[in-house]
């Protein structure tokens, strides 16, 4: 597979009519360099005057914002996923200090921004938005932290050109039709004894059964698996991982995921049914997320 060809092409994809409006909007802000602190909220900050107003126009113009939150020079970008609260949740399980870190799915790069308070040796992003990969850039165009942003997927990190000592796949596995393929995929990324962090949508049951949604799920058109704990183990051990460790369960609740003014859509209250939220609105078991980490041996 020649990625090289694939970057040149999605490279157009910032040509767009809806995205070119962005880069140049990205281009006209004045080359401060400001310090970014990845705290829950990441943070710039710089002592040279940066237009506020402006920076809220262009930022609007990116919505919606899904990860954060964010402050960008006293900007709140109050976005709808609290990702703070799963980065809090997984981050005592790992250690990323000089390793080479890859985040598959990483939108606009907040988990990424985050990492670097452990002192990676690199960190690549993986996510074929033009969008999101617009906000990253318009927070990198101040932080300068040198994180790589490819606009592949996961089908292309068999390819990729180096290996990772730590992959994060955080709420993507349920959006492929072959989820033992992209597990695969994920092994092969990896360094001898390399690590997976990974969270999906499961159902409680102790055999290994997954729900199908025949049309949507919690209305999301492309989710195709939603899988007991022990499907998943069998689908990693189908994959070719040596260990899974189940570091824990939590149902999504509006504390994480609600609308807010950076959206202009719908969000989790939508999904679920008015009279029962144990439900979603097609008549699922709610939300609920396993986080795991398998390793390759």
């Amino acid at each position: 597979m020649d990625l090289n060809a694939i970057r040149a092409e999605r490279d157009k994809w910032m040509e767009w009519k809806n995205i070119a409006p962005l880069r140049e909007a990205i281009q006209s802000l004045p080359g401060i360099h400001a310090q970014l602190s990845p705290e829950n909220t990441v943070s710039l900050r710089s002592d040279e005057a940066v237009d506020v107003g402006e920076l809220e126009r262009i930022a609007r113009m990116m919505m919606p914002w899904r990860k954060g939150p964010f402050d960008l020079f006293g900007l709140f970008i109050d976005t709808e996923w609290r990702s703070d609260l799963k980065y809090n949740f997984l981050r005592p399980h790992f250690n990323l200090r000089n390793k080479k870190v890859a985040d598959i799915g990483c939108n606009n790069g907040y988990y990424m921004f985050r990492f670097l308070e452990d002192s990676p040796a690199k960190v690549v992003g993986f996510d074929p938005s033009a969008l999101f990969k617009s906000q990253f850039d318009l927070i990198e165009h101040f932080a300068q932290t040198g994180i790589v942003y490819e606009l592949l997927g996961v089908e292309h990190l068999p390819y990729y050109e180096e290996k990772f000592d730590v992959i994060f796949c955080l709420g993507v596995l349920y959006h492929r039709s072959d989820p033992v393929a992209m597990l695969k995929a994920l092994r092969q990324g990896l360094e001898e004894g390399g690590e997976v962090y990974l969270d999906t949508f499961i159902i409680d049951g102790e055999e290994p059964y997954a729900l199908c949604p025949s049309e949507s799920y919690s209305k999301i058109s492309n989710v195709y698996f939603v899988p007991t704990l022990k499907a998943l183990e069998n689908w990693c051990i189908r994959a070719g991982f040596k260990t899974f460790e189940v570091l824990g369960t939590v149902v999504t609740t509006s504390d994480e995921q609600r609308k807010t003014d950076w959206i202009e859509s719908q969000s989790l209250e939508d999904f679920l049914d008015p009279a029962d939220s144990s439900k979603t609105v097609e008549g699922y078991p709610a939300p609920k997320r396993g986080y795991v980490r398998i390793t390759k041996g």
